[in-house]
């Protein structure tokens, strides 16, 4: 039985403490640990990158764990659990898309578990990446490699890759932070909720390796304006989306995100210009849904995918009505 290679643990008292420990060879944040865990058991990393010292944040959740409202704006810690915002009234009051969406993530066990913060920044869940014992050395862990590209590939980019790299961003609630204009504030500085995820070995943000995310600061809705949330996944209770779908339409605006269609989230600004201002209909839902994958570019596996993601933009849109 495969048991986890030896760590470290620090117990970290503040962001301060964390932020400090971090700046160590190897040292990854942990917070409700339902992604790295699994990423050590298994050992998918390389030596070079497996995971020796393990910055518990959980020993600072009273700092991190909160969701208010402020002057309008929704203010949400980092170490807040995903089933407390999707149970939360004042999430489900104004900020829709996020509270579906945190309801739709994982199982009810990973929820009560995980973290927002943990959901926007997991690992990617490439089979190629995620393949016990690092048996594929990809891109994405430094290799020459995308196994992807030429091999299995029915869940992967419909809209090419970065650093040649064609897995997908995985995170649900990602897609409602950017279409709801969030900020996250770090332990260094803020960033736009579009601008925050990269292509990065081997990791999905664009956080320095001793930086934390604190807070997700959302704003409040404009007049007229709602927000929802759509999946498409195998088993929907439980599974990571094949493709998944967040909108904020309304007052003559329309912000649309797509996820797990491309490394990053995917912000549908030709659904959002084809939408914007028009009344929502089927007739012009549907027609928003084929403007998000124009540019689509399918894979040997995935060209279904493409009309999976027409749909979930449709969706998402006849959802804010």
């Amino acid at each position: 039985m495969k048991t986890v290679k030896k760590f470290t643990r620090v117990n970290a008292k503040t962001v301060e403490e964390a932020v400090s420990a971090l700046r160590a060879a190897n040292a990854w944040a942990m917070a409700g640990g339902t992604d790295l865990v699994g990423t050590m058991r298994f050992e998918i990393l390389p030596d070079t990158m497996y995971p020796k010292i393990l910055v518990n944040l959980k020993t600072i959740a009273p700092t991190l764990d909160y969701i208010k409202e402020e002057k309008g704006m929704l203010q949400i810690g980092a170490l807040t659990r995903l089933e407390d915002i999707a149970k939360s009234s004042v999430v489900k009051s104004k900020w829709a898309a996020l509270s579906e969406a945190a309801h739709k993530t994982a199982s009810p066990h990973i929820r009560e578990m995980g973290t927002l913060g943990g959901n926007i920044c997991q690992l990617t869940r490439c089979w190629y990446f995620r393949l016990h014992d690092n048996r594929f050395f990809c891109v994405r862990k430094g290799g020459k490699t995308c196994f992807a590209i030429s091999g299995e590939n029915r869940y992967h980019s419909i809209f090419g890759g970065v650093s040649a790299c064609m897995a997908v961003n995985p995170s649900d609630t990602a897609p409602a932070l950017v279409a709801l204009n969030a900020k996250i504030v770090t332990s260094k500085r803020t960033i736009n909720a579009e601008e925050f995820w990269a292509v990065k070995i081997p990791r999905s943000t664009v956080l320095e390796n001793d930086e934390i995310v604190k807070e997700v600061q959302i704003p409040g809705p404009a007049s007229g304006v709602k927000s929802a949330f759509v999946k498409f996944a195998l088993r929907s209770s439980i599974d990571f989306p094949i493709v998944n779908c967040a909108a904020a339409i309304g007052g003559g605006t329309a912000r649309i995100c797509l996820n797990a269609v491309y490394n990053r989230p995917y912000r549908a600004t030709k659904a959002e210009e084809s939408i914007a201002g028009k009344a929502i209909d089927v007739a012009s839902a549907h027609a928003a849904g084929a403007a998000a994958v124009t540019g689509a570019i399918a894979l040997a596996m995935n060209k279904w995918k493409i009309q999976v993601a027409a749909g979930m933009v449709k969706k998402a849109i006849l959802a804010c009505a």
